[in-house]
């Protein structure tokens, strides 16, 4: 496994996180970022929720970031 594979492993990971919905998937499973107070943050599910939340704001980037992979996995073969 090289750096490459890596890379868009944890390309493929952001996309799967950046495409959970909070009223269907998040919110019934106690996982809504309303949840957590400040104190509550600093647990290991607040910092999940947070890295979810993270990754649903930079969608473009990650769009940009597909799009770069699509044209080099072209190029390459």
């Amino acid at each position: 496994m090289g750096l490459w594979t890596l890379l868009e492993g944890f390309l493929l990971l952001a996309n799967a996180l950046a495409i959970l919905n909070e009223d269907r998937f998040l919110a019934p499973r106690g996982w809504s970022f309303s949840e957590f107070s400040v104190g509550k943050t600093k647990s290991f599910k607040g910092q999940i929720v947070g890295l979810i939340y993270a990754t649903q704001y930079l969608r473009f980037p990650l769009i940009l970031l597909n799009s770069l992979c699509v044209v080099i996995k072209l190029v390459s073969g």
